[in-house]
């Protein structure tokens, strides 16, 4: 093949979404000296964050941004220009800013429903990636992440900023040493307000809204359906619809999530889980959100499981403030024989059973991560990740694993619930709790009734659901996808 023609088959390749594999012997072999060369995909709320993080490395430099919505996109230019003195190189494409060879490392706060294919295609067209949480939008394409990062010899970090906690390691260094006596369970927690009058709502519209002029929807949607925009907003509300999010449990839920999995030693997935949840609380809104605003998930890790609670309602109705548990409203609670550990961002107190503290576990609360990043990247090893994305994928899946019950769920009262829970003693809690507290913001659940969702089965080494319910189960595994923006079979 010539020059010329190999050069046009490139470009004409990236241009369709497929063969960037072929770019990747554009990437360069980084000296300890070198400027590591930053773009930015997706400069909303986070994604603006990680210009300001990344551009304030070490030895990094942010060159381009790339986002579908140039308003957004040139808003943020013109602010960093006028800071530090330079224009950025702006896309609306993200594949054309993959064939950009001046570029070494993408960092994406995009939706959820873009995170794996511009991972994979970062990885196919040489460069490191830096992904925001949830790694993934479903499981399947969380493991062709974890492929594509492993084939192109790529660094790929998850944004789970607490795997770069200074307290959080420590701590279960020494529960595992045996102080508060053996796990009996961990839970995580996302009390955020998500009720009326909060961004939890997705306010509806009677008829298809014209997408923003400055927006290209056809690059928003990618690999998502594109549909008409039945909202009065398109940006962060995505969270919670199905097409393109995956609700409170797979938007903060990874953070929890995965501290929860660290305490139990960074298992695979369980064989079990189950759901219990719904959408409460909105009937006197226009809200058309899909998504659970409260949910319970459970997973039967051995020898102790691993419950994850979701409320978005605030403690009863008419107040502000948000339940907490153990004084954790974002977080997560190790219970041992002899004590717990409650904990956020920046650790806690371990407490004895009577409440007493008996040790306190304190740090910067993932403020390194990025910087974590970036001295992979030179070092070119894995093991220097704090959040490689073979962790992310498994802690995204448990998200999915809890949404894919509840998607298959059904109506039931309070009492079929009860039943169904049978003698699970941490179940029988978690959703004696979720009773009183839909009970005081004054829902109806007679009329609102509580979605009960199978329990499913996971093969943990194929990934795949086994048994009863399972060919349901199964396709949500992966979606489909729009063409040109496929999540590749063979990354």
């Amino acid at each position: 093949m010539s020059n010329v023609t190999r050069r046009d088959f490139i470009k004409s390749s990236v241009a369709a979404g497929v063969g960037l594999a072929l770019a990747a012997p554009h990437s360069r072999v980084l000296g300890a000296n070198d400027q590591i060369r930053v773009a930015v995909v997706g400069v909303g709320g986070q994604g603006g964050g990680h210009m300001g993080y990344f551009h304030g490395c070490e030895g990094a430099k942010l060159v381009a941004i790339c986002d579908a919505d140039t308003n957004q996109m040139d808003g943020k230019a013109k602010a960093f220009e006028e800071k530090e003195g330079y224009k950025l190189r702006t896309y609306t494409d993200v594949r054309k800013l993959l064939e950009d060879k001046d570029i070494d490392v993408i960092t994406s706060a995009t939706p959820n429903h873009w995170h794996a294919l511009v991972t994979i295609w970062a990885c196919q067209a040489g460069k490191d990636v830096y992904i925001e949480k949830p790694a993934s939008y479903c499981i399947w394409e969380g493991r062709k992440m974890v492929e594509a990062a492993r084939k192109y010899n790529r660094i790929v970090q998850i944004g789970m900023q607490k795997r770069s906690s200074e307290a959080h390691p420590a701590a279960f260094e020494w529960i595992k040493e045996g102080h508060i006596g053996k796990i009996k369970w961990v839970r995580g927690f996302c009390y955020k307000g998500r009720g009326p009058g909060t961004t939890g709502i997705v306010h509806g519209t009677n008829g298809p809204k014209p997408i923003p002029a400055s927006v290209d929807y056809n690059q928003w949607c990618g690999p998502a359906d594109m549909v008409p925009l039945n909202r009065t907003d398109l940006h962060y509300v995505w969270h919670w619809m199905w097409n393109t999010g995956n609700g409170d449990i797979g938007n903060q839920g990874p953070h929890e999530m995965d501290i929860a999995r660290w305490a139990l030693g960074d298992p695979g997935l369980p064989q079990h889980v189950f759901s219990i949840g719904g959408r409460f609380g909105m009937g006197e809104t226009d809200d058309v959100g899909e998504t659970a605003n409260t949910q319970i998930a459970y997973f039967d890790y051995k020898p102790a499981p691993l419950i994850f609670e979701v409320r978005g309602l605030p403690r009863k109705k008419g107040d502000r403030a948000m339940d907490h548990y153990r004084g954790t409203r974002v977080g997560d609670c190790i219970q041992c024989e002899g004590g717990c550990f409650p904990c956020d961002d920046g650790g806690g107190w371990v407490l004895d059973n009577d409440g007493k503290r008996i040790k306190q576990f304190s740090g910067r609360g993932g403020a390194g991560h990025h910087e974590n990043f970036i001295k992979a990247v030179r070092s070119r090893k894995v093991s220097d990740l704090n959040g490689d994305i073979e962790i992310g994928h498994l802690s995204a899946a448990l998200c999915h694993m809890a949404n894919t019950s509840h998607r298959l769920g059904k109506k039931a009262t309070v009492d079929e619930v009860f039943q169904a829970i049978g003698d699970n003693e941490e179940m029988f809690d978690s959703f004696s709790r979720m009773v009183e507290h839909l009970v005081a913001n004054e829902v109806d659940l007679e009329k609102e009734r509580i979605t009960l969702g199978p329990v499913l089965t996971m093969d943990a080494d194929k990934e795949r659901y086994v048994g009863e319910h399972s060919d349901m189960a199964n396709m949500y595994l992966k979606r489909n996808y729009r063409e040109p923006f496929i999540v590749p079979e063979n990354v």
